[in-house]
This record gives C-alpha cells, sequence and structure tokens, in this order.
C-alpha cells in the first residue's frame, strides 16, 4: 500500500514538474486533451483556440501546427468539416516533425473518410513509406493506420484494409476500444454481417473505458444497421442524441435525430 501509494505521488509530481517546464500552448494542449477525455467539448475547444493564441505569442510555428491538427480533429468529429478543413489549409507542414506530419496526414484522412471520399484517403495511406512511419510516435502510427484501413475498406480493397487494421493493432492495444471501433468500421462500410457484433465489442470497451463521445458514436452507427430492429434503432438513436446534447455537439446531435 506504501509503495504503490509512493508511486501515485511521485507520477503526479513528474507529470506536476513537466506542466510547469512546459511552454503555456503545451499546457494549454495538455488540459483541452484531457477536457475531452472526459467529454467536455466545447471547454477543450476553448483551451485549443488558447493554446493557438500562445503558440503565435511563442512565435513556435511547430506548437502552432499541432494545436490547428488538434482544433482540425476536434471540428472533423464534431461534423463541422468545413471549417475543419480550414485549418488544415493554414498548417505549415514544412516545420512539423515526424510525428507531427503522421498526425496531420492522419486527420486529412479522417477529414476525407469522413466525407467518404475514401479514394482520396486511400491515396494518402500509400503516398507515405512505411519505413518513413516506423520512426514516428507509436499512437501516431496507429492512428494513421487506422484510417487507412477504414479508406482501403470504402474502396473494397479487403487486403490492404486488414493488413492496415494489422499494423494499426501492433502499435495499439487489441483489447482497447480503438482496434475493436476500427475492425467495426470496416465490417460495416464493407457490408460485413459482422459489423453489429463488432460495434457490440467497441461499445462495451468504450463505456469502460469511460470514453462517452466513442460510445455515442457506436450507438449511433449501430442505429444505422439495417439488421437493426426499428424499435432498437429509435432507441440507439435516442440514447445517441441526448449523450451528443449534453457533451455540447449539436450537429452530432442532430444527425442521430435524423
Amino acid at each position: 500500500m506504501v509503495t504503490m501509494r509512493l508511486k501515485t505521488l511521485l507520477t503526479a509530481a513528474l507529470v506536476a514538474s513537466s506542466l510547469a517546464s512546459a511552454s503555456e500552448s503545451g499546457i494549454l494542449s495538455y488540459r483541452a486533451q484531457r477536457s475531452f477525455d472526459n467529454g467536455k467539448f466545447a471547454k477543450g475547444y476553448g483551451q485549443l483556440e488558447r493554446a493557438l493564441l500562445a503558440s503565435r505569442k511563442e512565435a513556435d510555428l511547430l506548437s502552432e501546427g499541432r494545436v490547428l491538427i488538434a482544433m482540425a480533429q476536434i471540428r472533423t468529429m464534431s461534423l463541422d468539416l468545413e471549417f475543419a478543413d480550414s485549418l488544415l489549409s493554414v498548417v505549415r507542414e514544412n516545420v512539423l516533425d515526424l510525428s507531427t506530419q503522421v498526425q496531420y496526414a492522419k486527420v486529412k484522412m479522417a477529414l476525407l473518410n469522413a466525407r467518404e471520399k475514401y479514394k482520396d484517403a486511400a491515396k494518402i495511406c500509400g503516398s507515405i513509406d512505411e519505413d518513413t512511419l516506423d520512426d514516428a510516435d507509436e499512437n501516431a502510427q496507429a492512428a494513421f493506420y487506422g484510417e487507412c484501413a477504414i479508406a482501403y475498406a470504402g474502396i473494397r480493397d479487403g487486403e490492404r484494409a486488414e493488413e492496415s487494421l494489422k499494423m494499426a493493432g501492433k502499435r495499439s492495444d487489441k483489447k482497447g476500444g480503438f482496434y475493436a471501433f476500427t475492425a467495426a468500421r470496416m465490417a460495416d462500410i464493407s457490408g460485413s454481417g459482422e459489423a453489429d457484433s463488432l460495434y457490440r465489442v467497441a461499445e462495451e470497451k468504450a463505456i469502460k473505458a469511460n470514453k462517452p463521445y466513442n460510445t455515442a458514436n457506436i450507438l449511433y452507427y449501430r442505429s444505422q444497421l439495417k439488421s437493426t430492429p426499428k424499435k432498437e434503432a429509435a432507441d440507439l438513436k435516442l440514447r445517441c442524441k441526448n449523450a451528443f446534447e449534453l457533451m455540447g455537439l449539436p450537429n452530432n446531435a442532430k444527425r442521430c435525430g435524423e
């Protein structure tokens, strides 16, 4: 008990120390991520807006790029796709480090996948060399390959989709919700009958991990499956709508109510 207590205190001290030495934009970005993880999108986005101003005050183009990419990702998640596109258009790609370049490519693909422009997203997948990707942060790699899997499923390239899912799995916890959700999206887009069972697995993991956005998103996709009975679909839409409204995401709530 004492040892565990000491480890907890040391971890907290290390985090506090890191934050104390970090830039203002870095601290605000960290706080924004914590807000998003708790489903507080309005608060988190406000923190990112402040982080953007701070990065410009610091004259740090890399930090500015990271914040803009994060903002574009949130705008994509909140179905404000035109705004997301405009944010990505002002990112200075030439100043990005490798992991941020991969994240940038990932968000571009997520935006294209959201617009069902799978062919364009797949082109981005094929434009980045695997050996180059291996030097990037593993979380960035996993997210990148996850979007590739969805893009390839969208163009009915099952072999590449499965390979991308495999690569994403190697860089993430296969027991985690990210891998399960990616597999479910692939099955859904491909018209596989496994989609519902895979979504249910992803939903259970999202609830256990306390990821309200992921849970609500899965409820929406389950409601759209042809195999879902009408009464159940209506209940899923209602739950989805309520969850997104409470998260402050009106576009997502509206989509659930349609």
